[in-house]
């Protein structure tokens, strides 16, 4: 069943890839990390250093990358308006010089007429079709800044969650399996995430989750498997 944007959401529609986009980056990262570092046999305190200077330097570097991104599509927008706004100028410049080369070749009278007006109307399609063609590379204008922000902060909120077990340890001593219950509240994230997911691909529900658990599985395996073989390799 595909799903389509409605309720709440769609006060956030215009920026909710914006935030599916840094959540599951958040998330695959940091859980990524702390993975690699559990692998590792590392312990609480550098797990949570480890963590938190992944969520915050690569979340800026996300952040900033999205603005810059946008920005270059906002100024790719005005440089087409600018263009659209000569080429209608330079139209009104060439009818004279379309009358003024036919009739240097001979042409006058009503023959002339008809032979710029056919011209005229030729180029007027051309100028139609390269504005039809420009008016679908040019995107819905969103707020660079916005963009960039609502991009951080979906990478902090979501990549925060798989160090808040260790966090929890580290100030009121947690009760259960670090590791385990961190993996648990991570897939929680990305059922939320593959679920949000699934609004802007306009997919099932199931396919979006699954998607996303799968992508965060793999990304923890393979972390903490390399870990593990570093700290065999280097700390054996």
């Amino acid at each position: 069943m595909k799903t389509k944007i409605s309720g709440w959401l769609l006060k956030l529609q215009d920026y909710l890839g914006e935030f599916v986009y840094g959540g599951i980056d958040g998330a695959v990262t940091t859980f990524a990390v702390v993975s690699g570092a559990v692998g590792a046999s590392l312990n609480n305190s550098v797990i949570i250093i480890l963590g938190f200077a992944n969520l915050l330097a690569d979340g800026f570097a996300m952040s900033v990358g999205a603005y810059l991104s946008a920005k270059s599509v906002a100024d790719n927008n005005k440089k087409l308006n600018k263009n659209k706004e000569n080429l209608n100028v330079e139209n009104e410049i060439d009818i004279h010089k379309i009358r003024q080369i036919y009739s240097g070749k001979g042409y006058e009278g009503l023959l002339l007429d008809a032979v710029a007006n056919e011209v005229v109307s030729e180029k007027k399609q051309l100028i139609k079709s390269l504005d039809e063609e420009k008016a679908r590379l040019i995107k819905p204008i969103k707020s660079p800044f916005k963009i960039g922000l609502i991009t951080y902060i979906s990478f902090i909120s979501i990549g925060l969650i798989p160090l808040t077990v260790y966090v929890w340890d580290l100030i009121w001593e947690f009760p259960g399996h670090l590791f385990i219950w961190t993996s648990i509240l991570t897939s929680f994230a990305f059922i939320l995430i593959g679920f949000l997911k699934t609004y802007i691909t306009e997919t099932s529900r199931l396919k979006g989750i699954l998607e996303t658990l799968i992508l965060g599985a793999i990304a923890a395996t393979v972390a903490y498997f390399v870990g593990d073989l570093l700290e065999a390799l280097i700390g054996g």
